[in-house]
């Protein structure tokens, strides 16, 4: 029966719709009601909660540092794990699986525990890394990592680091190792074969690297929130803010849609440009 497909996936379909659908037509309803701070929420049809959040500067400044944040991670994993992944393709065994394990072992412990590490590494003057440099007479006062863009890049790059470096390593995969060895015995310098051969094969595995990256990075709550504390908002923290704190959820509804359909239309076209390059790497 042609039918028989449909009704075997139409449990999966329904819990896809209860649990991921409803609440997000839900969430985008809400943000078109009305609040106020003695009348509560109205459902009432408005776009003053739309019109604020793109008018507003405030606003505008958050989702800019949103995405500033999300691509500089993005650059950051992409320069360090498209090397790390190149080098762990190259090791034989026993090494690959154990240095495969280093990189993915950070996945097996909370994303709070390694922030929380990164803020006791750096954290003020009582930091252990900048104790040891004042110490030692490097620095004379200690380097600002809480509270700084830095340092949520830094924290979110350790912490998306092995999606970078498995998406890049599932693309070399993809190449054949005679392929370098036959343009060394052409006559190919190292520099050479990796900027002519290594890199545009593995530039697919870099994208999809980079897609993955980025959305995590831009909707990221827990990492921006510790280190960036109060004092450096992202688009999840305001979020966050206006749902728990002020208790305006149609304009923190406002924010969260508008942060989703971002990045949806911005995953949607770097896709697409993955796409493209896959066919024209291996066609």
């Amino acid at each position: 029966m042609r039918a028989t497909p449909y009704l075997l996936s139409l449990p999966a379909l329904l819990l896809f719709g209860a649990v991921v659908i409803v609440p997000l037509v839900m969430t985008v309803l809400l943000s078109f009601h009305d609040w106020g701070q003695y009348k509560g929420i109205e459902p009432v049809f408005v776009l003053k909660n739309w019109h604020e959040v793109l008018t507003d500067s405030y606003f505008l400044e958050m989702f800019w540092r949103t995405f500033r944040i999300a691509f500089l991670v993005t650059l950051l994993t992409a320069l360090l794990g498209a090397p790390e992944a190149y080098i762990l393709n190259r090791m034989r065994s026993p090494w690959r699986g154990l240095f495969l394990l280093v990189i993915l072992g950070p996945l097996l412990i909370s994303v709070v525990a390694r922030t929380l590490g990164w803020a006791l590494l750096f954290g003020g003057s009582s930091g252990v890394v900048n104790k040891t440099l004042i110490s030692m007479g490097l620095i004379s006062a200690p380097l600002p990592f809480m509270f700084t863009e830095t340092g949520v890049v830094i924290a979110l790059a350790h912490v998306l680091m092995p999606y970078m470096v498995l998406a890049v390593w599932a693309a070399l995969q993809r190449l054949d190792p005679q392929v370098e060895n036959a343009a060394v015995a052409l006559g190919a310098g190292p520099f050479t074969v990796l900027r002519r051969i290594v890199l545009p094969q593995i530039m697919p595995g870099i994208l999809s690297g980079a897609v993955i990256v980025f959305a995590l990075a831009a909707s990221a709550f827990a990492t921006p929130a510790i280190i960036g504390g109060r004092r450096l908002k992202v688009a999840s923290t305001l979020a966050y803010d206006e749902f728990l704190n002020t208790l305006n959820w149609p304009l923190g509804a406002a924010v969260a849609v508008l942060l989703l359909f971002a990045l949806v239309a911005i995953v949607i076209g770097t896709s697409r440009l993955v796409e493209r390059r896959y066919a024209q790497v291996f066609s």
